[in-house]
């Protein structure tokens, strides 16, 4: 007697092969990758892509929330250089950056060889000095700041004490624009977290063979650590320059929303709040808008050119 294996019965589907049958799987598989990523698409086509691309049409046009737009061509961005306050809103901006900026990275690189060492409650020390940034820029640090910034408070009676009566900060139009950098460079946790990573990162063969060589601390920091850190340090100062020209909520709130007085915290984003809902003018802050995204793109540039002379990678870590 012979025994006749039963065959199992295969449905439609899985009986189909060749190529016709992988093509309807990858598009089956397509379908549900595309439904998943559904919400961030539309999203990022209703509130990033789409805004985008008005705004660029806008900042040809006259266009104040009350009437249609008209275009105007090129005369948002003539009438921008001719804006005093615009060129105002550079100048404090640009300050800003270029003293808050270097501030504030060397401040973090200063704490984190500090915290790299080996000593106990490490733990603890990392944690309070990243504690300010996890409060970032919000509206109540604003408020503290200015409190601690006005005349006769802590800041200001700290200074007396010293001999310096250089009077409340924030209502000295010379003055209320360093108590937004002390405030940048007080939040250095986010840096000063990466840079701890890169000095992880350094071997310490190469500080054993220079300590034999007769090399001092600070010949070692800068022949080995700098050189060997430079891309943690390149990334740490391109992310903090474009977070330096993006300033705002510190900016709004310390000033009492004025950007003044006599607009000392007029930075670039807080006149180009005022134009846009102050004074509608849709279409001279559109213009303003892409003006600055511009500008940040010319930096971002220069500064990736300019690695090539300062930032050394390991053989193939390009």
């Amino acid at each position: 007697m012979t025994l006749v294996k039963d065959t199992p019965v295969l449905a439609p589907s899985e009986r189909s092969s060749g190529p016709a049958a992988a093509k309807r799987r990858g598009r089956r598989e397509s379908l549900a990758g595309y439904l998943f990523m559904s919400p961030w698409l539309a999203g990022f086509l209703l509130l990033t892509a789409g805004p985008m691309v008005a705004s660029f049409y806008y900042a040809f046009t006259s266009y104040n929330l009350f009437t249609s737009p008209q275009w105007v061509g090129l005369d948002n961005f003539t009438a921008m250089f001719e804006d005093p306050r615009w060129r105002k809103s550079v100048e404090v901006t640009l300050k800003y950056v270029v003293i808050g900026t270097p501030l504030k990275l060397l401040l973090a690189l200063g704490v984190a060889l500090l915290l790299a060492q080996s000593r106990r409650g490490q733990g603890l020390y990392r944690a309070a000095f990243y504690m300010p940034s996890l409060i970032g820029a919000s509206v109540s640090v604003g408020f503290v700041w200015r409190a601690l910034f006005s005349d006769n408070a802590i800041v200001d009676s700290g200074l007396k004490a010293f001999g310096w009566n250089l009077g409340g900060w924030i209502g000295d139009p010379d003055l209320v624009l360093y108590s937004l950098v002390a405030l940048t460079v007080w939040q250095f946790g986010a840096p000063m977290v990466i840079f701890l990573a890169g000095l992880k990162q350094v071997p310490r063969e190469l500080y054993e063979a220079a300590e034999v060589d007769g090399a001092g601390p600070l010949r070692r920091f800068w022949s080995i650590t700098l050189p060997m850190i430079s891309p943690v340090l390149f990334f740490n100062v391109l992310l903090e320059t474009i977070h330096s020209f993006q300033i705002f909520g510190s900016a709004y709130v310390v000033s009492d929303t004025s950007c003044g007085p006599a607009d000392g915290t007029l930075v670039y984003t807080c006149y180009l709040y005022q134009k846009a809902f102050k004074e509608t003018q849709m279409g001279f802050a559109s213009a303003m808008a892409w003006m600055l995204l511009l500008a940040v793109a010319l930096v971002t540039a220069v500064l990736f050119w300019s690695q090539k002379k300062w930032v050394h990678y390991e053989e193939g870590a390009k």
